[in-house]
């Protein structure tokens, strides 16, 4: 698995603990061991940017996905085809804001946006309240198997 992390933020972060988060939630989800993904984390005014431009909304968000070939998740024995699932864009600023008012630390609120991120590029979503219980549920099932074995 081609797993990409760049940090742009001026934000420390620990690289390689994020492509090794991606790493367990792609595999987890039998996606292709061929397959590639980015992760980049910006700062304020980029993920500013990146919203208005992509989302045509204003100000920074925490965490953008862009998906590229529209993987969707294999299953036991079935992995995906090999391709991009896309990039993932966090913003570092604005995780620091919601990890303060969670009560956690940043990191764990970028290590839960990343998987947030990597959900979506996977066909995700949580529009609908059936699919934001599936989306969620799975998603905190993947963050908290991976921090136990960290």
């Amino acid at each position: 698995m081609s797993i990409e992390v760049n940090n742009e933020s001026g934000h420390e972060v620990d690289e390689a603990e994020f492509a090794a988060l991606a790493r367990f939630a792609l595999d987890s989800l039998h996606v292709h061991p061929s397959s590639e993904l980015s992760i980049l984390f910006v700062d304020t005014a980029t993920m500013t940017d990146l919203h208005v431009q992509w989302m045509d909304e204003p100000g920074p968000t925490d965490v953008l996905s862009f998906p590229m070939d529209e993987l969707r998740p294999g299953r036991e024995g079935e992995e995906t085809p090999p391709g991009t699932l896309g990039d993932i864009v966090l913003c570092p600023d604005v995780a620091a804001r919601q990890a303060q008012a969670a009560g956690h630390s940043t990191v764990e609120e970028l290590l839960l946006l990343t998987t947030h991120g990597i959900l979506h590029l996977l066909g995700y979503d949580h529009a609908e309240p059936e699919e934001e219980k599936e989306m969620f549920a799975l998603q905190r099932r993947l963050l908290l198997t991976f921090l136990a074995g960290r």
